[in-house]
C-alpha cells in the first residue's frame, strides 16, 4: 500500500508539472516547451535554406536531436502520469505530439537514396508542433467558442460573396473581350474573387471604360467585405468573454483531470466536469 502511494505520488507530481500551468514548475515547464516548439519550427525553416543547411548542418541536426529527445521524454511522461493513457494517445494534441516527434527517427529508419524525398516529407511534419502553442493561449478556448458560434453567419456571408462573385464575373465576361484575359466565365469569376479580396495579382485587367468602372465598384465592395467576418467574430468573442450582465464570465484555469485529461475547469471546481474524478 505504501509503495502504491509513493508510486501515485510521483505520478501526481509529474502530472502537476506537465498538465497544469498554475504552479511555478508548471509555468516554467510551459515556457520551456513553448521555446522549444518555436525553436523546432525555426530549425525546419533554416534547414529548408540550402546555403544555411550546407554550412550549419551538424549544428542544426544537433539542435534537432535535443528538441526531439525532449519531446520524446515529454510524450512518455504524459503517458505515465495519467490513469487512462489511451485518452491522451487518441486525443487531438496527443496525435499532434506523436506525429511531430517521430520524423527525425523515421529519417534514420528510412534512410537511403531511393527514399530521400519521403524522408524530407517526414521531417517537414515537425511543423505540426506549432499547433501545440494553442494550448498555452489563455483566450484560445473563448476564441474557439466564438468561431463555433459564428460559423452559421460566416457560412451565409461566404455564400453571398460567392453569389456576388458569380454575378460580377459574368458581367465582366460580357463586357470585356478575350484579349483582356477574360476568356471564360470561370476565369472572370477568378478575377472577381482576386479583386474582391484586394489581393490583385494583376495577371488579368479590364481594358474598357465600363469594365474599369465595374472593377472600381468591386474594389470598393472588397474593403467592406473584408471587415464583415472580423466584426461577426468580434461580437461573438465579446459575448463569450462577458456575461449577459456585462460582467466577466467564470474564470477557468489550466488544471487537467488526472483521469481523462479534460481541461478548462473552474477555479472553484473540486471534481472533473467530464468524468467526475477528484481533481
Amino acid at each position: 500500500m505504501k509503495e502504491h502511494k509513493i508510486h501515485s505520488g510521483w505520478k501526481n507530481a509529474i502530472h502537476e508539472v506537465i498538465y497544469e500551468a498554475d504552479t511555478p514548475l508548471g509555468k516554467l515547464f510551459d515556457i520551456v516547451l513553448i521555446f522549444l516548439i518555436v525553436l523546432s519550427v525555426i530549425l525546419v525553416m533554416l534547414e529548408s535554406v540550402k546555403e544555411i543547411d550546407q554550412q550549419y548542418h551538424l549544428i542544426l541536426l544537433s539542435l534537432e536531436w535535443v528538441v526531439t529527445i525532449f519531446f520524446t521524454l515529454e510524450y512518455i511522461a504524459r503517458l505515465i502520469s495519467i490513469r487512462k493513457p489511451w485518452k491522451y494517445v487518441f486525443s487531438f494534441y496527443g496525435i499532434i505530439d506523436f506525429v511531430s516527434t517521430i520524423p527525425l527517427y523515421l529519417s534514420y529508419i528510412l534512410a537511403g537514396s531511393q527514399v530521400l524525398l519521403a524522408v524530407r516529407a517526414f521531417r517537414l511534419l515537425r511543423i505540426f508542433r506549432i499547433l501545440k502553442l494553442v494550448k498555452f493561449m489563455g483566450e484560445a478556448s473563448q476564441l474557439k467558442a466564438a468561431l463555433r458560434s459564428s460559423r452559421a453567419k460566416i457560412a451565409v456571408f461566404i455564400y453571398v460573396v460567392l453569389i456576388l462573385s458569380v454575378i460580377m464575373g459574368t458581367l465582366m465576361y460580357l463586357i470585356e473581350d478575350n484579349e483582356s484575359g477574360f476568356t471564360s466565365i470561370p476565369r472572370s469569376i477568378y478575377w472577381t474573387i482576386v479583386t474582391l479580396t484586394t489581393v490583385g495579382y494583376g495577371d488579368i485587367a479590364p481594358q474598357t471604360n465600363l469594365g474599369q468602372l465595374l472593377a472600381t465598384v468591386i474594389m470598393i465592395l472588397g474593403y467592406g467585405i473584408i471587415a464583415v467576418p472580423t466584426g461577426i467574430v468580434t461580437v461573438e468573442f465579446s459575448k463569450h468573454t462577458k456575461g449577459a450582465n456585462g460582467k466577466s464570465l467564470v474564470h477557468t484555469n489550466t488544471q487537467a483531470c488526472p483521469s481523462c485529461s479534460a481541461e478548462g475547469h473552474r477555479d472553484d471546481a473540486t471534481n472533473c466536469y467530464k468524468c467526475g474524478e477528484l481533481l
